[in-house]
């Protein structure tokens, strides 16, 4: 019973650490190596239509946005919707 503990207590101890590595690091998420271009699905996007300076146009506005609505607001607003351009 003392080493089912001990190695759960290990466990816990290397699951904390990676989180905390994780918070620490401070990367923004970010998509795996997959996605819509592996599937040949990226003209299909809603968003952008397959251009990525869409995207980022998107995203542009969507970050100066977000900062006047919070101002304004103070978190009222949790979304968009981005089929409403």
């Amino acid at each position: 019973m003392t080493i089912w503990i001990l190695a759960f207590a290990i466990m816990l101890l290397l699951v904390a650490g990676m989180a905390i590595g994780v918070i620490l690091g401070n990367k923004p998420i970010a998509g795996s190596c997959g996605g819509l271009n592996t599937l040949g699905l990226k003209s299909g996007c809603e968003i952008c239509g397959g251009n990525d300076e869409v995207c980022e146009e998107e995203s542009r506005k969507n970050i100066a946005g977000a900062r006047r609505r919070s101002d304004e607001n103070r978190g009222a607003d949790l979304g968009y919707n981005a089929i409403k351009r």
